[in-house]
């Protein structure tokens, strides 16, 4: 085996899109990884190291042998049966299958299986210098990226995300000669494009990191990020403030730098009349800029800005950053003040020609639809009805404001300060803006109980609709989002605690829609003849898709929080109408399992349902389960087991009144014992009929207990 030496690889490039940076250079690490590895060449996979800069791609391999190993080949040929003729000499395919592998039939080997002997070729073939198999490693890599648009440039054949511009390959000191790109490999790497532009020689493979930080390039990204977080802190610091620094602005900062440094600057005070998610939205996503707030988490005129060079003028650099900053938040302020000229409620009118989809109608009509489903279910979970009324239909009124049409993110947001400021309660102020909750995965849901109504609404709707004209999600294709409105709808049902009949309120939904859009999404097969549209059965369609769809968002996101399939399923069978009781039945199941009892029960479950089935399928009728004639028990455990079930059905009353099913089944427990005598006393399956229709009935006694909170059977 080859001394093995560290190994690095770095294409340089024009700046990288840095929303894309880390996914490609995470790509382009792995790609070279598996290239080794696939031609099974020895190399420290596991310790490699991924860098990346907006100029630059690289990996650094610690451990690569210089020589791949000795490859095995082994061809098989033909069967020894037809290699060879009834005299026992080569047949024609066993001398064509020889010439093929070089060599004479003598040369062959054979291979006995549990199939019969084969003949084979076995040779070894030298390990390849790993220098002349890397060009063609890099450049697999590169082609694997996930490049959505690539480019070309000058008139190479060639494409990639960016120009590129150098590559360095170095194994040891070594230069790894080859070509990639159009880029012939050297040592010779460079530094920040403004403060080190001259190339930078590289001894090898280990020192490259510690020459480009001396030619200030930071070249690790969790480095950069680091020295951000550093840098904000300090200058924040100054301004004595508390700066905001999102994961995902922090990743894109370090995506446009190489050496960050960072410049306090600061804004006229008269712009913070304008709502702060306004402000820091233009200085994050336009700017990237660090808004700083105040101990109280109030908006100050500070915010910084991070500097891809080491100025030795930052005066300049924060000029030049406040001055570009001021028209933006002068546009805001304009926005904000000439929306507050006209009320929320004045732009319903224009909702009417904005089109929301062509057979559902327009934004207005989605509004009239979502504010009586809102005033529907606000009446049934005890919420006041005309606030929730009421901040339906001014919930898509901010989309017309200019504010929004600038500002995409902010709607619900602005509508809550709209309606706020021009008098609106503070419940449907709220609402406007909590109803989008869950915006995102891990948000939380809407806190207040009008914006949680409203939730509901909207997503009922856009479920039905978009089911009802045919556009229900397809494989990975989810364009208007429905799996995450569902799973919103869910969480906020459960998390909320709202007692809703969900099938009912889908239905409710499925009315409201119009005729045109239940027919729009029939798609009538080839050839075949037109049938009589039928509105009812259209929707009953419907109704089960919906439902069945969000009850397999309902099944991951327990799964997500630890709940096994098997109790999802137990519950399940029993169709909790509200999902808010779904999910205290399945808390209950789930203490339940973990119980000793759980398994000894659950099994007696199992098999009272199949002597159950098995005597329906016998006669064409279920077993009574009410009706229990004790004087025919004949021993004393079927009295045992009748007088366990009566007791705990005494108990349990109050348990049930309050839903309180933990408890139930806690004490549903307690019929171990009995259960368990009676199945080793008793044969239920008795010669006289009548005798065994009593043990039948009492067992059905025992599975409709059980079968209250859920199907235990199926634990």
């Amino acid at each position: 085996m080859s001394a093995a030496k560290s190994l690095l690889i770095e294409l340089g490039t024009e700046e990288l899109p840095p929303k894309a940076l880390d996914e490609l250079a995470g790509a382009f690490a792995r790609g070279i990884c598996d290239g080794l590895a696939r031609r099974g060449i020895d190399a420290g996979l596991d310790a490699a190291r991924t860098f990346a800069t907006p100029r630059r791609l690289a990996v650094h391999i610690p451990a690569v042998a210089k020589t791949q190993p000795e490859q095995t080949i082994e061809r098989r040929g033909p069967a020894v049966s037809a290699g060879l003729d009834a005299n026992g000499q080569p047949a024609k395919a066993l001398v064509g299958f020889a010439q093929s592998c070089g060599v004479e039939v003598d040369a062959l080997e054979r291979l006995e299986t549990d199939k019969g002997a084969w003949f084979v070729y076995r040779s070894v073939k030298p390990g390849q210098p790993v220098a002349a198999l890397l060009p063609e490693i890099v450049a697999e890599a590169l082609k694997a990226l996930p490049i959505p648009k690539p480019m070309r440039w000058a008139d190479h054949d060639y494409s990639f995300v960016r120009p590129v511009h150098w590559l360095v390959m170095l194994h040891g000191s070594e230069i790894v000669d080859g070509e990639v790109m159009g880029l012939v490999s050297g040592r010779k790497s460079r530094g920040h494009r403004f403060m080190r532009p001259q190339p930078i020689h590289v001894v090898d493979a280990d020192s490259w990191e510690d020459a480009l930080l001396a030619a200030k390039v930071i070249a690790d990204p969790a480095a950069r990020r680091d020295r951000i977080r550093d840098e904000v802190a300090r200058v924040a610091a100054q301004t004595g403030g508390v700066p905001r620094l999102e994961d995902a602005l922090l990743d894109e900062i370090a995506n446009l730098t190489e050496w960050p440094v960072a410049i306090a600057c600061t804004f006229e005070r008269e712009f913070l009349a304008v709502p702060p998610e306004a402000l820091v939205t233009t200085m994050e996503a336009n700017q990237k800029f660090v808004p700083v707030f105040d101990a109280d988490d109030r908006l100050t005129e500070h915010f910084i800005g991070i500097a891809n060079v080491e100025s030795h003028d930052p005066a300049e650099i924060r000029k030049g950053y406040e001055r570009v900053i001021r028209p933006r938040f002068a546009d805001a302020k304009f926005f904000w003040d000439e929306d507050l000229k006209t009320p929320l409620a004045g732009y319903q009118e224009a909702l009417k020609n904005v089109t929301y989809q062509q057979s559902l109608g327009s934004l207005w009509d989605k509004t009239v639809r979502v504010a009586e489903l809102s005033r529907v279910i606000a009446s049934r979970v005890g919420v006041d009805a005309g606030a929730a009324t009421r901040a339906a239909s001014l919930a898509k009124c901010d989309l017309l404001t200019r504010m929004v049409g600038e500002f995409p993110e902010l709607q619900g947001v602005m509508g809550r300060y709209y309606a706020s400021r021009q008098g609106e309660p503070a419940a449907v102020a709220d609402a406007l803006d909590s109803f989008y909750q869950p915006r995102f995965a891990g948000d939380a849901i809407a806190a207040d109980v009008v914006g949680q109504v409203v939730a509901v609404a909207e997503r009922l709707d856009t479920l039905a609709g978009i089911f009802a004209v045919g556009l229900k999600p397809s494989g990975s294709k989810d364009p208007f989002a429905l799996r995450r409105a569902a799973l919103g709808l869910a969480r906020t049902l459960v998390e909320a605690g709202l007692e809703l009949d969900l099938q009912a309120a889908f239905a409710e939904a499925l009315e409201l829609l119009p005729e045109a859009a239940l027919a729009a999404g029939i798609r009538p097969a080839k050839d075949s003849q037109p049938v009589p549209f039928d509105a009812g059965a259209r929707r009953a369609a419907l109704l089960r898709e919906l439902h069945e769809f969000v009850l397999d968002r309902l099944r991951g996101y327990y799964a997500e929080r630890g709940f096994d399939s098997q109790s999802f399923e137990a519950v399940l069978a029993v169709a909790p109408a509200s999902l808010a009781d779904f999910d205290r039945r399945l808390r209950a199941v789930a203490d339940f399992s973990r119980r000793p009892e759980a398994t000894s029960l659950a099994a007696a479950n199992k098999r009272v349902a199949n002597l159950l089935r098995k005597q329906a399928e016998e006669s064409g009728a279920a077993v009574a389960s009410v009706v229990v004639d004790a004087s025919r028990f004949e021993l004393p455990a079927e009295h045992a087991l009748a007088d366990a079930l009566a007791a705990a059905d005494r108990d349990n009353a109050a348990a049930w009144a309050e839903r309180d099913y933990g408890r139930v089944l806690e004490r549903l427990a307690q019929l171990q014992p009995p259960v368990d005598a009676f199945f080793d006393s008793v044969l239920v399956n008795a010669d006289d009929a009548a005798v065994r229709a009593n043990r039948l009935a009492l067992l059905a006694r025992l599975k409709d207990q059980f079968s209250a909170v859920a199907d235990i059977a199926l634990l």
